[in-house]
């Protein structure tokens, strides 16, 4: 079940692979303010390793992930 966090923008990567879902969501952070949240769905199972690798080398929190049925979110606080 899908775990209620409240997030400022939402980006469907679902059926995107590597490294797709990232750039995806980089471009949209990129467009959101400072401390806002992006909530990220995406199907690739490498989406784990590589957003959690993302938001430590960009600075940025990874607040919050889940898996369901091969379905990935992550919300992403921009740092």
């Amino acid at each position: 079940m899908t775990e209620v966090v409240e997030h400022d923008a939402e980006l469907d990567a679902s059926g995107l692979n590597c490294p797709l879902p990232l750039l995806k969501a980089k471009l949209e952070l990129n467009r959101l303010a400072s401390g806002a949240v992006l909530k990220v769905i995406a199907t690739d199972a490498g989406s784990q390793r590589d957003f959690r690798t993302f938001a430590r080398l960009a600075g940025h929190a990874l607040i919050h992930e889940e898996e369901a049925s091969g379905v990935y979110r992550y919300w992403l606080r921009k740092a």
